[in-house]
């Protein structure tokens, strides 16, 4: 599936400061790294290309770090917006391990000072009831998918020029067919402090990553079966999805769905960050007394998924909405996407997004390169970095790409829950 053919989908990249496990990494202010899953040592002979590699390794960071959001809806001292009556699926009056959404009316986006550009506005969007599956899916759901398909991920395929190129720089000059090795990108920290512009410093492109090895060779998911997976791209999602009969959420059900029926609140959880001392979401904020990105060897290296359900749920009974790992949703990416809903001055039912990706905010990377929404924030979010632990946060992530800390969920029609039960 091309990244150039946006009406079908799929998923994509990230960095490192030299051509060498060749990155692509595409910039983006306020986020992380979204990098291209491109490698291999091309190595520091090619003397007069230092300043292209640094451009072309910032050109594919674009968004991918930046990340963490809110929680827990109900434990924060809110009062939720709307009488909130969890109502888990056991089998019979709903699919096994997904919790009902009620749908309504609310406000997406955000107007608070917190707020970036391409939250604004605030506007009323309307969306049907639906199923949301309970928490992330799992290491050990997906390694039944691919036991039952064998099916094969992106990170463990060989990179395909033609869905890397577009989110390059024009003129970027194709790598050699060996330079292209499977792999994913990896948050591997800094010993020290360090300036927070450059995203290189702390993420790498690591041949040999994928879903079984988040970190790359050496590392595994034993002992985490109820961790969130990662290293998937949309792509590898949207597979998953149709083997399990479900759907990727729109970016409204998803925003709807994290607020947990409080409106407007900053975080998903309330307005304060910690109630009363409470730790409410997987992020670096609050669970490490070093500095982004800075890693400390003694206490294990970096940061990591949890497993689902750590933290308190949210009033609607859904767990890890914000925090943990990142979350691919339906939608193509437009960075002004809630400007134009807002511009037909009336409620917008059911939105599901636009028909192709815009967003000028990333130097060096063609506009309309394709991406789709990702939602929700990451162990890696703190206060110092992003404030991307709010609900109303959103980035656009190239399909093809995956990351150490982006997974998914899934939810279910109403209308396709009723017909499996007959």
């Amino acid at each position: 599936m091309g990244a150039a053919d946006q009406g079908t989908g799929a998923a994509h990249p990230f960095d490192n400061d030299r051509w060498q496990v060749k990155e692509y990494a595409v910039r983006k202010e306020g986020s992380a790294p979204q990098t291209q899953r491109t490698t291999r040592n091309l190595g520091a002979s090619v003397g007069g290309t230092s300043r292209l590699r640094k451009r072309v390794i910032l050109a594919l960071l674009a968004g991918a770090v930046a990340a963490g959001a809110g929680y827990a809806a109900w434990l924060a001292g809110t009062a939720p917006s709307r009488p909130g009556i969890v109502q888990p699926g056991d089998g019979v009056h709903g699919p096994m391990g997904m919790v009902h959404i009620p749908g309504g009316e609310f406000l997406m986006g955000s107007d608070s000072k917190l707020a970036q550009a391409n939250e604004r506005p605030a506007h009323k969007v309307r969306v049907p009831g639906f199923w949301m599956d309970q928490h992330h899916v799992t290491n050990a759901e997906f390694r039944k998918f691919v036991e039952a398909t064998g099916y094969v991920t992106t990170a463990e395929k060989k990179p395909d020029w033609e869905t890397l190129k577009v989110q390059l720089p024009p003129g970027t000059p194709r790598p050699s067919d060996s330079d292209l090795v499977p792999g994913g990108m990896v948050f591997v920290g800094t010993a020290r402090p360090v300036p927070l512009q450059d995203y290189s410093q702390w993420w790498r492109y690591v041949p040999g990553a994928d879903w079984r090895h988040p970190g790359g060779p050496g590392t595994s998911i034993d002992g985490k079966d109820d961790h969130p997976v990662v290293q998937v791209s949309y792509e590898d999602a949207q597979a998953y999805a149709r083997w399990v009969g479900k759907r990727l959420p729109t970016e409204a059900e998803w925003e709807f769905a994290a607020r947990g029926g409080l409106e407007q609140a900053t975080y998903a959880w309330g307005e304060k960050f910690a109630p009363d001392g409470k730790q409410m979401a997987n992020v670096w904020q609050g669970q490490t007394t070093q500095p982004f990105p800075v890693v400390s060897p003694k206490a294990g290296g970096a940061l990591g998924t949890s497993a689902v359900g750590t933290f308190p749920p949210n009033g609607y009974g859904l767990s890890d909405m914000t925090g943990n790992a990142w979350q691919w949703v339906a939608d193509w990416y437009r960075a002004d996407q809630f400007r134009q809903e807002a511009d037909s001055g009336r409620p917008v039912d059911n939105p599901a997004g636009p028909a192709a990706s815009w967003d000028p905010d990333d130097a060096g990377v063609p506009v309309n390169a394709p991406k789709r929404v990702t939602r929700g924030g990451s162990f890696l979010c703190n206060e110092d970095y992003c404030l991307s632990y709010r609900p109303s946060a959103r980035r656009g992530t190239d399909p093809y790409n995956s990351m150490s800390h982006l997974g998914f969920r899934l939810v279910l029609d109403d209308s396709r829950w009723a017909q499996t039960r007959h």
